[in-house]
């Protein structure tokens, strides 16, 4: 059976009361609620992570080498900023799709540059909490593939 790290960044725990005209009401707990169900529906396991630090996303990506098969990556705000994500990335040669919930291009100027995009399989944003399970599908789709 497949197994997916979904891996959430900085703030997304506030999900729900943040800015909910941009992100939405949906908790982080009905997030990884919904993914989890869906994982049951297409035959993977997922954990679910989120953290406000950089270092332990660092330690989640390169911690999923051999354990998992692929990794969803809401990096939040470290999105624009973490050249150690990527780093960390290419090093675990991970199959990863990145996820943003609002559309990053249709916001401000400095959301629209991505280090993590160059070195993920796709990019899913704008689709609020339901880009999980589109992201969920389309990394499936693609280690199928990739047999």
């Amino acid at each position: 059976m497949r197994s997916f790290l979904i891996l959430n960044g900085p703030n997304l725990n506030l999900l729900g009361t943040r800015q909910p005209e941009i992100y939405g009401h949906t908790t982080l707990s009905d997030v990884e609620d919904m993914c989890r169900a869906h994982a049951e529906k297409i035959g993977v396991t997922v954990t679910c992570s989120q953290s406000n630090h950089e270092g332990a996303l660092v330690d989640e990506i390169q911690n999923a080498r051999g354990r998992h098969d692929g990794i969803i990556l809401n990096a939040g705000a470290y999105t624009h900023t973490s050249i150690a994500l990527m780093d960390a990335i290419k090093g675990t040669e991970a199959q990863l799709v990145e996820l943003h919930l609002s559309n990053i291009h249709a916001r401000e100027a400095f959301r629209h540059q991505s280090y993590i995009s160059p070195v993920a399989v796709g990019l899913i944003c704008g689709f609020g909490a339901h880009g999980y399970i589109l992201a969920m599908d389309a990394l499936q789709r693609h280690l199928e593939k990739s047999l």
